[in-house]
């Protein structure tokens, strides 16, 4: 199995971060305690730069979680058609080449799903093999890449399509004054990305998916992921992320790459989700690598903020077309999320 091309998209309306900052503290401003805390909390988040589904004045007209959906739906159908027109273009594939489609968000809900919807929009091929998944969060990237992997496997000679859209900002609870919550509006942007998975068979050419591994944690539903209630997705984001990497993610990944004769040091593209400063501190500390390891997902976190499953497909854009490594370099991919669990695939050059 083979990545033949990465794509990503983002809507037009892009900010700094202080101006986002600025538009929360106007919103909360008779309601934070202390708005210096706010100040605080952004600063720390690594984001320079995030673009949003809306123009940030549009915001405040949204009065419900039905608005802000059909918000979710519309714009996820323009920046799904836009990353995978790419991604079909950069792979050298028509629109009626793949054979399945497998679409990933956490940030929006709709019946027929995003994939059905873009069928249409397309004019994909009418035998497209549909599969929408919802609940993996930020480690749902990988784990699309990981199942469109196990597709071609059982049909190599064919292609498959991984979407994944998140529009965070259409999810962040502006009467909730949580850390949770505030962490995540300084630090959570809105993008897409989609990939080109092929199999053996398959004449597209890419880096090779040698292995893929799933690993969960039980008991750790409470690490992260959403209450949803009437007024939509309110995060839940515990303090113990950092410690799960820290727990976990250098044993699962030695584990891992000793089942296929390699270490650590053979590993010459780290394609790690962006998670945030504390995330990414926690992989280098728990990898013992150099921050410069991991420099395509700090870049990636600046410019872009975290896009929950789309961001490690914004690092792995990064390594296939800005960074490409030499031919026969090993790359590891990796993610975590809600469950809480992660996804681990070894990639070569």
């Amino acid at each position: 199995m083979r990545i033949a091309s990465a794509a990503t998209a983002l809507p037009k309306h892009r900010y700094d971060q202080q101006t986002i900052l600025d538009a929360l503290k106007f919103h909360w401003a008779d309601k934070l305690e202390a708005p210096e805390m706010l100040d605080r909390l952004h600063a720390r988040t690594g984001v320079e730069t995030r673009s949003l589904a809306l123009p940030i004045e549009a915001y405040p007209e949204l009065k419900s979680w039905g608005e802000a959906n059909q918000v979710w739906i519309d714009t996820s159908c323009e920046l799904g058609q836009n990353a995978i027109c790419h991604a079909l273009t950069r792979a050298g594939l028509s629109i009626q080449d793949p054979s399945a489609f497998f679409f990933v968000s956490i940030s929006g809900v709709a019946s027929p799903s995003i994939d059905a919807k873009l069928v249409n929009l397309m004019g994909l091929n009418r035998n497209i093999k549909r599969v929408p998944i919802f609940g993996l969060g930020c480690v749902a990237g990988a784990a699309g890449i990981a199942r469109a992997a196990d597709y071609v496997r059982a049909f190599p000679d064919q292609a498959a399509i991984l979407l994944s859209v998140e529009l965070c900002s259409l999810t962040i609870q502006r009467d909730d004054l949580s850390i949770a919550n505030l962490i995540s509006s300084g630090l959570f942007g809105d993008g897409a990305a989609a990939v080109i998975v092929v199999g053996d068979d398959h004449p597209s050419a890419g880096p090779e998916i040698l292995a893929t591994r799933s690993i969960f944690y039980p008991d750790t539903e409470d690490v992260m992921g959403w209450d949803i209630g009437e007024r939509g997705f309110r995060i839940v984001l515990s303090k113990e992320v950092p410690n799960m990497v820290y727990r976990h993610l250098a044993s699962d990944i030695d584990t891992f790459l000793a089942d296929h004769d390699l270490r650590r040091s053979d590993i010459g593209a780290w394609v790690m989700h962006t998670g945030g400063p504390a995330i990414l501190t926690a992989t280098e500390n728990a990898l013992d690598l150099p921050e410069s390891a991991l420099a395509a997902s700090w870049d990636c976190l600046r410019r872009v903020g975290n896009l929950s499953s789309s961001s490690v497909l914004f690092v792995l854009e990064e390594f296939l077309e800005r960074r490409k490594p030499a031919p026969g370099t090993y790359g590891l991919l990796a993610a975590m999320g809600p469950g809480f669990c992660s996804e681990l695939i070894l990639l070569r050059w």
